[in-house]
């Protein structure tokens, strides 16, 4: 006997409705964060899984296991009638009465995605995957001529998922492109969880974020993978004369291979008024670091630098900052933050050099910062250690340029 199932779409937005309901076998949408892309498109995939027979599938494809289960609870959650399905949380899979089934999948090893049949499939945060995953997933569709939907937020322009959305700009092979901004979606009436106007959230965001994470997360413009964080005109901006004031903290980045050891001090504005840089011995680095003014430090204690740090921490009031790469990425935005927002200085020279000269790229773990190969980049470690303990010391003083 045939199930039937009595189905009204929830309520969406004018821009949802365009995307999931476009003929195109392949859409490609570059959408701000939290504009409801997730939430359409799990839509969209409970209405073509309501179209399939018994034993047909059809897919949720996430860069990772993780994201692949937040769609699958969110699913379950939007199927408000609980007798329409049976879930399976181990496989994360559901299955309609009808016996249509949906399945959320990783596209982390692509050659596991080979092999079935799929009669439409979702590819969420596609530019933070592996293109591999997209190939595999082209396969499974080609008996079934299933539909596509691509989703996710911009991450630059040196990557397959940028390409694919500059094909579908063009309307090539089928294909339609989409773009939604945070702006975009508060002129639709977006409201936050909490029920305050989603503009709101949006210039909060303009503030506390550097101005080339705002515009992808928000604005969906990507930029050139390895640029400079900072902007070079910011930089510009930035850049006095070493202030004469007295220190109020410490950075210290400590050598390692052929780098060298940097020290910047900040005064009570956040304007570097002490800037040291050498390559020696541990002894001597210890002795150099002891005769510093006895104001709070922050040294990057990442690999040799524990016992360092600790040594130095007998005489000083010392933090030991480890680089890790979700913790370098914070401490560089907050550098970026500051020099955006034109609330530090620092002297032409060195500094400035490899300010210019540092480089932002991502990757599929998150988003990485270093200087090019063959350069340094322990002036720029050393100033955001700085910044971070000016900011946790809560002088609360800013220059304003």
């Amino acid at each position: 006997m045939v199930q039937q199932i009595n189905y009204k779409r929830p309520y969406l937005y004018g821009y949802q409705i365009d995307i999931i309901d476009c003929p195109a076998r392949y859409t490609v949408t570059e959408a701000s964060t939290k504009v409801g892309k997730t939430a359409s498109h799990i839509i969209w995939l409970f209405e073509q899984a309501l179209q399939c027979k018994a034993n047909q599938s059809v897919w949720w494809i996430a860069p990772s296991i993780g994201q692949a289960k937040i769609a699958y609870d969110r699913m379950k959650v939007q199927i408000t009638n609980k007798d329409l399905f049976k879930s399976n949380d181990t496989n994360r899979t559901i299955t309609l009465i009808t016996g249509g089934k949906i399945e959320f999948k990783t596209g982390e090893n692509p050659d596991s995605l080979y092999g079935d049949d799929v009669y439409a499939a979702v590819f969420d945060e596609f530019t933070r995957a592996r293109e591999g995953a997209w190939f595999a997933l082209r396969s499974t569709i080609t008996s079934t001529r299933g539909k596509i939907k691509f989703i996710g937020n911009v991450r630059g322009k040196k990557n397959w998922g940028y390409l694919l959305g500059q094909k579908a700009k063009q309307g090539l092979d089928d294909y339609a492109y989409f773009k939604i901004t945070a702006y975009d979606a508060a002129a639709a009436g977006m409201k936050t969880k909490d029920g305050r106007d989603f503009i709101e959230e949006i210039e909060d965001a303009k503030k506390d974020l550097p101005e080339n994470v705002f515009r992808e997360l928000y604005l969906a413009e990507p930029s050139d993978d390895g640029a400079n964080p900072f902007g070079l005109a910011h930089i510009s901006q930035c850049t006095f004369p070493m202030s004469q004031m007295p220190v109020q903290c410490y950075g210290v980045d400590l050598a390692k291979s052929f780098d060298y050891t940097v020290v910047i001090g900040l005064d009570k504005n956040c304007n570097v008024c002490y800037f040291d840089r050498w390559q020696g011995d541990w002894r001597q680095t210890i002795q150099k670091l002891k005769d510093l003014e006895n104001k709070p430090i922050c040294i990057d204690s990442t690999g040799v630098g524990d016992p360092i740090g600790e040594e130095v921490a007998r005489f000083k009031d010392v933090e030991l900052m480890r680089f890790t790469s979700t913790s370098k990425q914070q401490m560089m935005e907050g550098l970026a933050l500051k020099i955006q927002k034109r609330e530090i200085t620092f002297p032409s020279g060195i500094i400035t050099d490899e300010l210019e000269n540092f480089e932002f790229e991502y990757t599929r773990s998150g988003v990485r910062y270093s200087a090019p190969n063959g350069l340094h980049d322990d002036c720029v470690c050393a100033l955001a250690l700085a910044v971070h303990k000016y900011k946790n010391a809560g002088t609360g003083v800013y220059s304003i340029i």
